[in-house]
């Protein structure tokens, strides 16, 4: 569960998912997406706690650029509550890139980032889960890679995270109730379906 204190500073950081268009002059525009669904359900919910949100995503990122980038996008701003989503790029460019990113190093990368962030900032910090659906049909081919990522993804959470957000299996149990598509078009992006779905998720998993 998340303590949401007065001024607290919300940090996003991810890809694209995270980024969502989001603006890089005028850090209050922070996309169409789950971050600004999250952070808008925060302030109607706490307009008395002034919080304030940052969203750090970059499409195309993986851990390794997350990591390269982590003291200028994470450690200087000192966030309070640090929201974290990363993986999926990861697997992606194995598949069209023939780039792979082995699980030994995507789990060291993140370690580090976390360690640095546990160190030197005192956040506390909420892991979102990477997530592939089998949409296309080629993504199915991509769970013997992704699996890995989140297998790590949750045994960090239990070393680092105040709160994991199963987001892989969350996007499974609603794809029994609408088909993968109605959820993210391309088994990775989501739509403003699948956006308000990591939302209400973020906002359940984070105790709110």
């Amino acid at each position: 569960m998340i303590s949401f204190k007065k001024n607290a500073r919300i940090l996003f950081i991810g890809d694209s998912i995270t980024d969502c268009g989001r603006s890089r002059e005028n850090p209050q525009l922070l996309g169409g997406g789950y971050a600004m669904m999250t952070a808008a359900k925060l302030l109607a919910k706490y307009p008395e706690l002034n919080l304030s949100f940052l969203n750090f995503g970059i499409s195309g990122n993986r851990i390794r650029d997350l990591k390269s980038r982590w003291t200028d996008d994470c450690i200087r701003h000192k966030p309070d509550i640090l929201s974290i989503l990363i993986g999926i790029n990861d697997t992606w460019r194995r598949y069209d890139s023939n780039d792979a990113t082995e699980a030994s190093a995507f789990e060291n990368d993140c370690r580090h980032i976390l360690q640095q962030a546990k160190k030197e900032v005192g956040c506390q910090i909420i892991i979102l889960e990477p997530f592939v659906l089998p949409v296309p049909d080629d993504r199915k081919k991509w769970r013997e890679d992704l699996d890995q990522k989140i297998k790590a993804s949750r045994e960090l959470a239990l070393e680092y995270a105040d709160v994991y957000v199963p987001l892989d299996g969350i996007f499974a149990s609603a794809s029994c109730r609408q088909k993968p598509a109605y959820w993210a078009g391309d088994g990775v992006h989501p739509t403003m379906a699948g956006h308000m779905l990591m939302a209400n998720a973020w906002m359940e998993y984070a105790g709110v």
